[in-house]
């Protein structure tokens, strides 16, 4: 499932060997110099390079960072205190690119400052309503900005953002509108490691459900921790249902859904909106720069969402949010019809076009005149 970066750089890289490069690398520099100089915050950095006629031409430049100090301030500063040395080690190797892709985050920082500093022109892909540190620090100087959201442009220099949205696998696409039946099918999910709120809340829910009457069907992924506790509950909850702790198959639960119940990350609100599904988003308080809350919020504008806040969410908010929307005649195929009109197809390969482009600008070594 391409939602993480890393997954799309390489899909990136693939896209661009199809176009007609005629080599992609895929090289980890855990032990480089930038790993070196990040230090402990950075668990893994990853560059994908493009390369044709010998020359490398295109780098993606994505990470995943673990916070294993926790967001405690100190160890940020010493991580940023670290940031010039590991942009001057960077330099040696964007130089000969045709373009850097970024898709945001403190580790991202080095390679896109360097390309900067050398004349490279970066791409940036934002998949958040409000843009992340690194892109809001360089966001005068991308050459273009891919965005998820309309309102995101405007972070951006006028004329150089376009609505790429982030991409997302063709089976969420391929997800027809399902009609409403006598049934309510809700699927509740935190993502693959569950989410503790979500968890306490769908428990708590099932007795109000049961009492209400409502026909209801409930999938609930917990993820592993939640696990046990739940599946032993849920029997004796009367409902219909499962629990399980992980969803090989999401666009498969997504398609049986009539309303789903999760966070609001980036990947998860392209999905959403792939698919067509209304939902209730229940933002993770604790995302950088609460990116989750200004998702849910962008979802709720488009009529495609209700959103409530962590700390507000337990089993009695979900059950009446949910005998609200399903009250309401044509309600959730109003939201969802709004979520469709969210999505794009064809994220990956029309960043691939883009890169290619602003590469090719480049190809005769002239500097990127971006604005400063």
């Amino acid at each position: 499932m391409p939602r993480g970066p890393e997954k799309i750089g390489d899909i990136l890289a693939q896209l661009m060997a199809r176009r007609g490069f005629a080599r992609v690398q895929s090289a980890s520099a855990a032990d480089s110099a930038w790993r070196q100089a990040a230090g402990e915050m950075v668990s893994r950095y990853t560059r994908v390079g493009a390369v044709r006629n010998g020359k490398m031409e295109v780098i993606v430049a994505h990470s995943a960072l673990v916070q294993e100090l926790g967001f405690q301030k100190a160890a940020l500063l010493a991580t940023l205190a670290r940031l010039p040395i590991a942009t001057l080690e960077c330099r040696r190797w964007v130089r000969g690119a045709g373009a850097v892709f970024s898709m945001g985050g403190y580790a991202a920082g080095p390679p896109v400052l360097a390309a900067l500093a050398v004349g490279v022109p970066v791409v940036v892909m934002e998949p958040n309503a409000a843009p992340g540190f690194t892109n809001r620090a360089v966001r005068r100087r991308v050459a273009r900005a891919l965005v998820s959201f309309a309102e995101t442009a405007a972070f951006f220099p006028a004329g150089r953002s376009e609505i790429t949205g982030l991409p997302v696998r063709e089976e969420f696409f391929d997800i027809a509108p399902k009609p409403r039946g006598e049934t309510l099918e809700i699927l509740v999910t935190g993502g693959s490691q569950g989410a503790r709120t979500l968890n306490r809340a769908g428990r708590e829910s099932w007795p109000l459900f049961r009492r209400s009457g409502m026909k209801v069907r409930i999938v609930h992924q917990t993820g592993a921790h939640g696990y046990e506790e739940l599946s032993e509950a849920f029997p004796d909850s009367g409902l219909e249902g499962e629990v399980t702790p992980f969803i090989a198959d999401m666009p498969r639960a997504f398609a049986s859904a009539d309303l789903v119940v999760c966070r609001s990350g980036a990947g998860t609100v392209s999905e959403l909106a792939a698919a067509g599904k209304p939902a209730i988003l229940v933002p993770f308080p604790f995302a950088a720069d609460d990116h989750q809350t200004r998702n849910a919020e962008a979802i709720e504008r488009a009529g495609a969402a209700r959103m409530a806040a962590d700390g507000g969410m337990n089993g009695e908010r979900l059950f009446r949010m949910v005998s609200e929307i399903a009250a309401q005649d044509g309600l959730l195929e109003r939201m969802g019809a709004a979520a469709r009109r969210l999505a794009r197809r064809g994220a990956a390969e029309r960043a691939a076009e883009i890169l290619e482009e602003v590469a090719g600008r480049r190809r005769g070594g002239a500097p990127w005149k971006g604005a400063v």
